[in-house]
C-alpha cells in the first residue's frame, strides 16, 4: 500500500491541483538535441526512458546548470519596453564556470527574481537563451507563493536549521498544498531542462533544496542522465529529519542523483543516517570514495566545502573606491578596535546573541569600554514572517540598551549598518577590521571569514595601505555549527548559545599577539587561496564523471510509481529470470533439482507469522509429488519447526540449520551433515551473547541445536549493527580454537559447526542425485541472503567439477537486484514462488489464474492486475 504522504507524482505532472491554477500554454524553446529519433512531445507525461541506442553527434560534452534563480540581473528599461539584462557577478553560478573545463559549454535553468509577464516571456527566453545561455523557468504567482515563501522558507529551510514546528505560530504546521506547489514547481523546472537536454551527451546539476525532487523527473524521463546535486544548506540529523511528512518521498527523489554534494561531513553522515534508517540502505567507502548501493546504481556522496572567488575578489580590491573607503572608515574608527559582523537578516545567524556577548565583554573587561568597537552590517531578509519581525525588534532594542550604557561622546560601542551595502564597501570593512565575529546558530557554508582574510591580504601588486603596513594578519571567531568551521583551523570556534564564552573569545582575538595573528592568518590564507570556487566546482565535476562512467555499460530501466520510482541499473550478464524461458527448459528436462530458502523467499523477511499457507503448501506439494523433482527446502531455521510447517509435504526434502540436519523426505530419518557433534563451545559464546543482549535493547538470543544465533532485526539499527561488529569480533576471538565458524547475516550474528552451509548442502543433492542414476539436467535455486550466495557459488563450479553436466540448465536466483553470485533475479519473494508456480502449471495445463490466492500470502495487497503482471511480465518494468 502506498503511504499516505506520497502526492501522486502521474497527477501532479498532468497539472491535477485542487488548489492552484494551471499554467497557460507556452511557446516552446528550440529544443537543442542530437539524439537521432523522433522526439515526442514535450508535454506528454509518460514515464518512457527518452534515450537513444545510436551515437550522439555532439562533439562535446556540455552541463546544464539547474537552480531556483538564474545568475542574471533583469531590470525594466526606462522607456518601460521591454528589459535589460546582465550577469549577476556575485552568484555562485557563474563563478563556479572557472572550475570546468575549458571547452565545455554551460547552460543555466532557472528563475529570474522579477516578474515577468506572460504576453513576454516568450521574448525574454529567445534573448536570455541566445546571448546568455539560461533557460527561464516561470512559474505562475500562486505556484510560486506556495513553493519558495511556502515550502521552502517555511517548512526545508526551517527544518534544516533545526527548527521544529512545536506549534502552529512557531515555525507553521505543514501543509499539503505547500508540497503540492514544491512538486508543481520542480515539474515545471523538469520541463524546461527537457526542452533543451541531449540526454547521450549532457551533464546535469542542481543546486540546492528548492529542488530536491526534480532528480526524480528528470531520471524518469532518461534513465542514463548523467546528474548530480549539491545541498548548499546543512542536512539536519535524522531525528530532525523524520518529522517531514515528505521525508522518504524526497530522499528517494535524491538519490535519483548519481552523486550527492555535502560541505561538511556532519551534514552527509546526517543523509546517510537518514538513508540507512528510513530506507536500510548501508553506506561502502571504497579508496577514500563514500558509495550507496541503490538497486544496482552506485550513489556517490561528495564533501567538499564551497570556495570564494579570487578574481573577483581581488578586482575589487583593486578599485580607488574601496581605498577611499578604507581611508574614511580608518579616520572615523581612529583609535579604535574594529570587530566586524556580516549576516544576512535571518532568525538562524545570531546577531542579538553577537550583541549579547559584546555586552558582556564590556562588562567583564572594562578596558575595552570606549576603544572596542562591534560594526554589524545586516543584509536585507530573503525570508519573511512573524519570527524575522521578532529577532529584529530584539536586535534594535540590544543596540539600544548597549549604547545607553556604555556609549560615550565621540563613542559608540555598536554600530548597526541595516542597509544594503555594496561589495567595495563590505571589503573595506574586512580591511580595517582587527577580528570578524560569526556566531550563527546554524548555517550551511557561510563565506564571510574567507572574504575577511583575503581581504585583510590584500592585493600584492597593489601599493595598499595594509601592505605598507608590514605583515598581514587577521583573526577570526565562528561558531562551530557553520559550514566552514572545520577548515579554519586557526579560528576561535565556540557555542554562540554560551554568551560568557563568546565574550572571553572577543576578549581573547583583539588581546591576541601580532606575530600569533600573522600565523593564524598564513594558515587560513593558503587554504582558502587554494580552496576556492574553481577548486569546489572541479572537483564536483571530477567525481560526478567518475560515479557516471559506467552509465551507458549497464543495462538501466525504470520501476515503480510516483516518488519511489527509481532507475534498476544491472550488469549485462545479471539479468531478471524470465519466466517464458524457465518454462519452456523446465518442460524439456527429467531431472529437476529445485531448492529453495525459507525466509525473504517463500516467506517475505517482514512477515510475522512465519507459517506457510495453505496455498504455499499447495505449490510446494505439487512440485515435490512431481517424481522428475528433487525439491528440498534449505533454510536456517531449526529441523523441528521445519518439519512441523510442511508435515502435509510427505515428499518434500529438508535441509536444516544451514545443512547441519538432512532429510530427502517425511519417511526419511535426518541425517547429520555436520564434520563434529560436540556443542562444549557453546558455554563459551552464550555468555558472549548474553552481555551484548542486555546492553542491545530490541535484540535476543536464539538456541538451535548446532548453532546459537543473536539477532538485532528490532534493535536501533546504527547502534544493533555497531554492536552486531563488536560482538563478531569478540566471539572471533574467544572460539579462535573451536571448530565453529562466526558469520553475520542480515540482522544477525551466527555461530554454527565449521563445515555447515548451503553450499555443502547443494553439492551433497547434486551429488546423491548423479550416485541414484538422476543427474540434475535443470537447477533451480532461489534465496535471498548472504548464506545462499555459497548456494550459488557451489552451482556456479559444480558444472566445471563434474557433479553437474555441461549440458544441465542452471537458474541460480537471487530475490532483489544486488551484488550477488547468482546470474539472475527477482523482484520480491512473490516471484520466487510464481516462477515455480508457472513452470509447474504449464508443465500440468493448470490455470494459473486459479491460484491468484497464493501470491497473497507473499505479497500481502497484491492484486490481479499486478498477478498477471508478475507472471506474465510486465513490459513496462513498472
Amino acid at each position: 500500500m502506498m503511504s499516505r504522504s506520497y502526492t501522486n507524482l502521474l497527477d501532479l505532472a498532468s497539472g491535477n491541483f485542487p488548489v492552484m491554477g494551471q499554467p497557460r500554454e507556452k511557446k516552446r524553446l528550440p529544443r537543442v538535441m542530437t539524439v537521432p529519433g523522433v522526439i515526442s512531445e514535450l508535454d506528454d507525461d509518460q514515464a518512457n526512458s527518452v534515450t537513444s541506442d545510436a551515437p550522439s553527434s555532439a562533439i562535446q560534452d556540455r552541463i546544464i546548470i539547474v537552480a531556483n534563480q538564474l545568475p542574471v540581473k533583469a531590470k525594466r528599461r526606462p522607456d518601460n519596453k521591454g528589459w535589460s539584462f546582465s550577469w549577476d557577478d556575485d552568484s555562485l553560478l557563474l563563478q563556479l564556470k572557472d572550475g570546468l573545463p575549458e571547452e565545455m559549454e554551460v547552460l543555466y535553468v532557472g528563475s529570474l527574481k522579477v516578474d515577468v509577464d506572460p504576453i513576454e516571456q516568450d521574448d525574454v527566453s529567445q534573448v536570455l537563451l541566445d546571448k546568455f545561455r539560461c533557460v527561464p523557468a516561470f512559474l505562475p504567482s500562486d505556484i510560486l507563493t506556495k513553493f519558495y515563501h511556502g515550502f521552502c522558507k517555511q517548512h526545508l529551510w526551517q527544518l534544516f536549521h533545526y527548527m521544529l514546528p512545536f506549534s502552529a505560530n512557531h515555525g507553521g504546521r505543514f501543509d499539503r498544498s505547500l508540497w503540492e506547489a514544491y512538486v508543481a514547481a520542480n515539474k515545471i523546472f523538469s520541463q524546461r531542462v527537457i526542452e533543451v537536454i541531449n540526454p547521450e551527451d549532457d551533464y546535469v546539476w542542481i543546486h540546492d533544496y528548492h529542488l530536491m525532487v526534480l532528480p526524480t523527473f528528470l531520471r524518469r524521463r532518461f534513465n542514463r542522465l548523467r546528474m548530480g546535486f549539491f545541498l548548499h544548506s546543512p542536512f539536519p540529523s535524522s531525528e530532525i529529519y523524520r518529522t517531514l511528512p515528505v521525508r522518504e518521498e524526497i530522499l528517494k527523489a535524491l538519490l535519483n542523483s548519481d552523486l550527492i554534494g555535502f560541505h561538511t561531513f556532519d551534514y552527509a553522515r546526517h543523509f546517510l543516517s537518514c538513508c540507512s534508517r528510513m530506507l536500510g540502505l548501508e553506506y561502502q567507502s571504497k579508496r577514500g570514495y563514500i558509495g550507496l548501493e541503490y538497486y544496482g546504481r552506485t550513489i556517490g556522496i561528495k564533501i567538499m566545502p564551497v570556495g570564494i572567488h579570487m578574481g573577483q575578489i581581488r578586482s575589487v580590491l583593486s578599485l580607488a573606491d574601496k581605498e577611499w573607503r578604507v581611508a574614511e572608515l580608518k579616520q572615523q574608527f581612529e583609535g579604535k578596535t574594529v570587530l566586524l559582523g556580516v549576516d544576512d537578516m535571518d532568525v538562524f545567524k545570531g546577531i542579538n546573541l553577537k550583541l549579547l556577548a559584546m555586552e558582556q565583554m564590556l562588562k567583564q573587561h572594562p578596558k575595552w569600554q570606549g576603544r572596542a568597537v562591534l560594526v554589524q552590517i545586516t543584509n536585507p531578509a530573503r525570508g519573511r514572517g512573524k519570527d524575522l519581525e521578532e529577532i529584529q525588534d530584539e536586535i534594535e532594542e540590544s543596540c539600544k540598551r548597549i549604547s545607553d550604557t556604555f556609549g560615550q561622546p565621540g563613542y559608540e560601542p555598536i554600530v548597526l549598518i541595516d542597509r544594503p551595502v555594496s561589495l567595495c564597501e563590505r571589503f573595506a570593512y574586512y580591511t580595517i577590521a582587527e577580528c570578524v565575529v560569526v556566531t550563527a546558530v546554524r548555517d550551511g557554508m557561510n563565506l564571510t571569514p574567507y572574504e575577511y582574510i583575503v581581504c585583510r591580504q590584500g592585493v600584492p601588486e597593489s601599493e595598499s595601505s595594509t601592505e605598507s603596513n608590514g605583515p598581514m594578519k587577521s583573526m577570526l571567531i565562528v561558531s562551530e555549527f557553520i559550514g566552514c568551521s572545520p577548515s579554519l583551523s586557526g579560528a576561535i570556534r565556540l557555542n554562540p548559545w554560551n554568551i560568557e564564552s563568546t565574550a572571553e573569545a572577543m576578549n581573547e582575538a583583539i588581546s591576541m599577539a601580532d606575530g600569533e595573528k600573522q600565523l593564524c592568518h598564513e594558515k587560513h590564507y593558503r587554504y582558502v587561496s587554494s580552496h576556492d570556487v574553481a577548486f569546489w566546482s572541479r572537483s564536483f565535476f571530477q567525481d560526478m564523471e567518475r560515479t557516471c562512467k559506467d552509465h551507458f555499460r549497464k543495462r538501466c530501466w525504470g520501476i515503480g510509481l510516483s516518488f519511489g520510482f527509481r532507475v534498476v541499473a544491472l550488469d549485462p550478464n545479471f539479468r531478471k529470470l524470465s519466466i517464458d524461458h524457465i518454462v519452456s527448459v523446465y518442460l524439456r528436462s527429467k531431472n529437476r533439482a529445485i531448492l529453495l530458502d525459507y525466509d525473504g523467499t517463500v516467506m517475505p523477511q517482514t512477515s510475522h507469522n512465519k507459517t506457510p499457507s495453505a496455498e504455499v503448501i499447495s505449490i510446494v506439494n505439487a512440485l515435490s509429488n512431481d517424481t522428475r523433482n528433487t525439491v528440498f527446502v534449505v533454510s536456517g531455521r531449526g529441523r523441528e519447526s521445519l518439519s512441523k510447517w510442511f508435515s502435509p509435504c510427505k515428499k518434500l526434502g529438508i535441509a536444516a540449520e544451514h545443512g547441519y540436519f538432512m532429510r530427502w523426505s517425511a519417511n526419511d530419518n535426518w541425517e547429520i551433515c555436520g564434520q563434529n557433534s560436540e556443542f562444549g563451545w557453546k558455554q563459551i559464546a552464550e555468555p558472549v551473547m548474553k552481555l551484548y543482549t542486555e546492553a542491545t535493547d530490541g535484540s535476543n538470543i536464539e538456541t538451535k541445536e548446532s548453532a546459537l544465533v543473536w539477532h538485532h532485526r528490532d534493535a536501533d539499527l546504527g547502534f544493533g549493527s555497531g554492536q552486531a561488529k563488536e560482538m563478531l569480533d569478540h566471539l572471533e576471538s574467544v572460539l579462535a580454537n573451536e571448530p565453529v565458524s562466526v558469520k553475520s547475516g542480515q540482522f544477525i550474528v551466527e555461530v554454527k559447526p565449521q563445515g555447515v552451509s548451503k553450499g555443502v548442502v547443494a553439492e551433497k543433492i547434486f551429488a546423491t542425485m548423479t550416485e541414484r542414476g538422476k543427474q540434475a539436467d535443470f537447477v533451480l535455486c532461489i534465496g535471498d541472503d548472504r548464506s545462499d550466495e555459497e548456494m550459488f557459488e557451489i552451482i556456479n563450479s559444480a558444472i566445471s567439477g563434474g557433479v553437474l553436466s555441461p549440458n544441465t540448465s542452471v537458474f541460480a536466483c537471487t530475490v532483489g537486484q544486488k551484488p550477488s553470485k547468482a546470474k539472475y533475479y527477482l523482484d520480491d519473494p512473490a516471484e520466487g514462488l510464481l516462477s515455480v508456480l508457472a513452470s509447474q502449471e504449464e508443465c500440468h495445463g493448470w490455470p494459473i489464474e486459479n491460484n491468484i490466492l497464493c501470491v497473497t500470502n507473499c505479497r500481502p495487497g497484491i492484486d490481479e492486475e499486478e498477478f498477471h503482471g508478475l507472471i506474465h511480465g510486465d513490459k513496462t518494468g513498472n
